[in-house]
């Protein structure tokens, strides 16, 4: 399973590359403004900046939501870096325009998915990736996981290309229950990643392991 980091945060997405676990990076407007990069020209530079730090692909979301405009901003942003993969909403136009991408040999990341009947419209386009946001789904009291493991199967019984990208990761154990049930790829922010890390017994385990080899230096 692939990792990606949910954030425009330069520093966070190093911290997680130098981990060398790092696959990939997604972002939205939201993200962006949480870093308080506004205008046209600050945003594509720093989509520039993320394609410098990690080797792999860098989601840039579109803002538009009519066919042409979507076309217009994606075609744009895949000029900025090989890397970049055009982020663009499960809406009709968005489809089409997926389809349009996809002709063009234009990597597409389908968001805003929230069911399995979405999933199957993006595949057929020809997405890339698809992003069901499951901690979203979770918070309307569906299950999440459930949704992944059901696009995993559809997908792999007719062959479908497009990976699918878990988003809306909200903890570590979201994480394991994606690689359980056969997430392509998770997206996820630092905290989640870094949260695998931690178990209390390793703790314990170091602090026993440090503590016996300090008794043993100064009975020398």
């Amino acid at each position: 399973m692939k990792f990606f980091i949910d954030t425009a945060n330069l520093s966070q997405i190093q911290e997680a590359n130098d981990l060398g676990i790092l696959d990939g990076v997604t972002t939205n407007p939201s993200l962006m403004a949480k870093e308080d990069i506004s205008g046209e020209q600050a945003i594509l530079d720093h989509y520039v900046k993320i394609c410098s730090i990690v080797d792999g692909p860098v989601s840039a979301e579109v803002i538009a939501t009519d066919f042409e405009g979507i076309i217009k901003e994606g075609e744009a942003l895949a000029k900025l870096h090989k890397n970049i993969v055009v982020k663009v909403p499960m809406i009709k136009d968005g489809i089409k325009a997926i389809k349009y991408f996809s002709t063009k040999g234009i990597k597409t990341n389908c968001t805003l998915v929230f069911s399995a009947g979405q999933a199957i419209l993006a595949a057929k386009a020809g997405a890339t990736y698809l992003s069901p946001f499951i901690g979203r789904i979770d918070d309307m009291n569906w299950d999440g996981i459930e949704l992944i493991e059901q696009i995993v199967d559809i997908y792999d019984i007719y062959g479908y290309q497009t990976e699918v990208l878990a988003a809306s990761i909200r903890n570590p154990l979201h994480i394991v229950k994606c690689a359980e049930v056969g997430a392509h790829v998770i997206t996820a922010p630092l905290s989640a990643i870094t949260g695998l890390l931690k178990h209390p017994l390793t703790d314990i385990g170091l602090a026993q392991f440090l503590a016996d080899h300090k008794k043993a230096a100064e009975s020398k």
